[in-house]
């Protein structure tokens, strides 16, 4: 049976200089966005477009929640099935192409998860893991362009290792490509 979810955001634009909109550069596309009693997210537009390149652009966001999707049916599959996942991080890159017209589209998100795993014996099945999550994820089901994850694995001595946001593999681990494509 289908079960109907709603999610509800606010856009708040924040970026009135006292003129409003009255020429192209005379405002900011600062903007919030806010859903209930979260923090709120400082977005712009990408820099390229007259945006503030140290808050999130729309794009950033897309990719980002394709990724975010992607891991946490990852994660609970792995968990459903035995697979210990030990640290997981995924430097994912979407391509958007701009038409003369000033429109733009997605091209593809591309996927790159390091995932370490306690166990080299369960990398086959971690890897295979992989593609039920894309087809499982909501978001990725939900846009007109294809969505790939090519994963690498790392084997280390359990979850004191790290795959790290500043890119450090886990102490003594090999990183090992799946050998999908």
């Amino acid at each position: 049976m289908e079960q109907e979810h709603r999610y509800v955001a606010r856009i708040f634009w924040t970026g009135d200089r006292s003129v409003g909109t009255s020429g192209y550069r005379t405002y900011d596309r600062d903007h919030e966005i806010r859903a209930d009693v979260k923090p709120a997210i400082a977005g712009s537009s990408n820099p390229g477009f007259n945006g503030d390149g140290s808050r999130w652009n729309p794009e950033e966001l897309l990719v980002a929640t394709i990724s975010q999707c992607h891991v946490l049916w990852y994660l609970h599959l792995c968990s459903i099935n035995g697979v210990v996942v030990t640290a997981y991080e995924d430097p994912s890159e979407g391509v958007m192409v701009e038409a003369e017209d000033g429109s733009g589209r997605f091209e593809r998100v591309d996927l790159h998860p390091e995932v370490a795993l306690a166990d080299e014996g369960q990398r086959s099945l971690a890897d295979g893991l992989h593609g039920e999550a894309s087809q499982l994820c909501f978001i990725a089901n939900s846009v007109n362009f294809p969505v790939d994850a090519e994963p690498e694995f790392l084997v280390g001595d359990g979850p004191d290792g790290d795959v790290g946001v500043d890119g450090a593999r886990m102490a003594g681990a090999e990183p090992r490509r799946s050998g999908r494509g």
